[in-house]
């Protein structure tokens, strides 16, 4: 200041030395004096800070919900979960999955102990209730849900069936008394199951029909399944989809469409021109498919009679040299084209719900995302056990769409209100063609994390990349990822687990443990708390920098109340 108490430095000079500094510099360099303090806060300098230290493309736009510049700066820098707060080390061996209750109030782990844990989630977490599954020939438990009432855990693992077959169940364990309320089989393991409703519960089986085809039906059970009742239903078939080329279902989700509330996420802003932004493949209402022969218009029998009569003749005539695996995927194809029980048309104006699962039609490994609408009479087990509004030739169900990721799907996880995908992801070589479905292309070592939105049924471009995962394809296993408000998380096989902003697309945080990190979770009700699982036997508490420093501070303690009114009567 000179004499006369002017500044003896103007502001827009001011502004341009405080654009040079980091961010903690400006905002000490503000505690100078008022003016620097007014500079400090400064709109357009914090949009330079935020850009400059985020390295956010400039032409992505603020978050709708941002206040200020300012502001939105300090919720990536503050309110991040990744200080280390707690370490849990009852497990014995690898943790293997974390679900949050919807309260909050509690969380349920996974692990190759063949345990699945129960704990209370307080300032300090604690451990309630652990279950051991050995006593049910349970190999290792590896998936659980509760349910939206947080009554019921839904418990999954693996089951060793007579002559070491390893198949999968899915357990119901009551959360109020911590009984064992029912066991589901479920097949493959990898199924998980899910719930559908309060009471009841999605689970998988599978059927060979050749060598390399064969059909997966999805189940509806009751979690009670002691009814008495020969006139209630304990179980019932929902859906029954042919599997091609040793392919099958697995990781079954449930997304409830009547929760899409949120706005368009940002992700597609600022792409480079001209990348491919894929569609989901239409299933039932789309534009009818391209008949490859105008002139055979035959009954469904008929056509298929056609079509082995087409390729019998080619392969005799020796213009087709088909292995045994190609001749055997081209009948399953002919056969299910008069099968094949299209999807049911509902009332636009309905929100129902989606059922999400992996699959794929060229091998083994995941590669493409199916989705099946739930109708509401198909959501209780009410009615018809077998059959329900099905025809003697309609054996299987067409899925309603399709999202091949030409990659390996390794984990899949829903937004908060359900109306977002994320799909992790280990890329096939540009141009990979699959010859032999047992011998599927390598993959890559990056994760590629894709978006898809559920309402537009559209993937949003830009893919989310940081994390890394090493194991072949043969090899490959899931990496559960979780999704918040503002946030997305996932584990890796770099000893990593990673926190991604949903809406600028970029990585902040990397969250250290000693060996794979294979789950994470948020808190469902504050997404400032994230539990990360590993191989390395332990489950990892962090909240962001302001949580600690709040739980941190001292707290005043209060006057007595008779010495305050002490103090006043005189």
């Amino acid at each position: 200041m000179d004499e006369g108490g002017m500044p003896l430095l103007p502001d827009s000079l001011v502004y341009q030395i405080f654009l040079s500094l980091d961010p903690a510099d400006v905002l000490t360099a503000g505690l100078v004096c008022r003016q620097w303090q007014a500079v400090s806060r400064d709109e357009f300098l914090w949009r330079e800070q935020f850009y400059r230290y985020y390295h956010v493309a400039r032409d992505v736009p603020r978050h709708p919900a941002a206040t200020s510049w300012y502001e939105e700066f300090r919720r990536l820098y503050d309110m991040v979960p990744c200080v280390e707060v707690q370490t849990l080390k009852e497990h014995t061996d690898q943790v293997l999955h974390l679900s949050f209750s919807h309260s909050g109030y509690q969380f349920a782990s996974c692990s190759k102990d063949c345990t699945v844990k129960i704990w209370n989630n307080d300032l300090t977490i604690s451990l309630l209730h652990s279950a051991d599954m050995r006593p049910y020939n349970w190999s290792y438990t590896q998936f659980s849900q509760f349910n939206q009432d947080d009554s019921l855990l839904l418990a999954s693992g693996v089951f060793l069936g007579p002559h070491n077959s390893s198949s999968g169940e899915i357990a119901v364990i009551s959360l109020d008394s911590f009984v064992l309320l029912s066991r589901v089989r479920n097949k493959p393991y990898d199924v998980f199951g899910c719930w559908l409703t309060e009471t009841s519960l999605i689970s998988g089986n599978l059927h060979r029909i050749g060598d390399i085809t064969s059909c997966s039906v999805l189940w509806l059970n009751n979690a009670f399944q002691d009814v008495e009742s020969e006139n209630v239903n304990v179980v019932k078939r929902l859906f029954k989809i042919q599997n091609l080329n040793a392919s099958t279902i697995r990781t079954v989700m449930v997304a409830d469409c009547s929760r899409f509330d949120s706005p368009d996420l940002l992700l597609d802003a600022g792409d480079q021109p001209g990348l491919p932004c894929r569609v989901f493949d239409l299933g039932g209402d789309s534009e009818e498919e391209e008949d490859p022969d105008p002139g055979l218009h035959t009954s469904g029998s008929g056509r298929v009679k056609e079509g082995l009569r087409r390729m019998l003749d080619s392969m005799l005539d020796g213009h087709a040299q088909l292995s045994d695996c190609a001749l055997e995927t081209q009948v399953a194809e002919l056969l299910a084209q008069s099968h094949t029980k299209p999807p049911e048309s509902s009332d636009a104006d309905t929100r129902n719900k989606y059922l999400i699962f992996t699959t794929g039609c060229l091998t083994y490994s995941p590669h493409q995302i199916g989705i099946k609408q739930i109708l509401p009479h198909q959501m209780t087990t009410a009615g018809p056990v077998l059959g329900e509004g099905r025809g003697s030739d309609a054996f299987f169900d067409a899925l309603d769409h399709v999202i091949d990721v030409h990659g390996h799907i390794i984990g899949m996880g829903l937004s908060p209100d359900n109306r977002y995908l994320y799909v992790n992801s280990r890329a096939w070589p540009p141009g990979s063609v699959v010859a032999d479905p047992m011998q599927p292309p390598p993959i890559a070592e990056e994760i590629d994390l894709l978006v898809f939105d559920l309402k537009t049924m559209r993937e949003v471009k830009r893919a989310l990349r940081a994390h890394r995962a090493y194991t072949p394809n043969d090899e490959c296993f899931f990496i559960f990822l979780d999704v918040s408000r503002d946030f997305v998380a996932s584990g890796a096989e770099d000893r990593h687990g990673y926190i991604w902003d949903r809406h600028y697309n970029i990585c902040l945080a990397k969250l250290r443990h000693e060996d794979v990190v294979n789950s994470v979770a948020f808190s469902p009700q504050e997404q400032e708390l994230l539990l990360t699982a590993s191989d390395d036997a332990t489950i990892k508490a962090w909240r962001s920098p302001r949580t600690v420093r709040v739980l941190q501070a001292p707290r005043p303690r209060p006057r007595p109340f008779f010495s305050w009114f002490a103090s006043h009567r005189r």
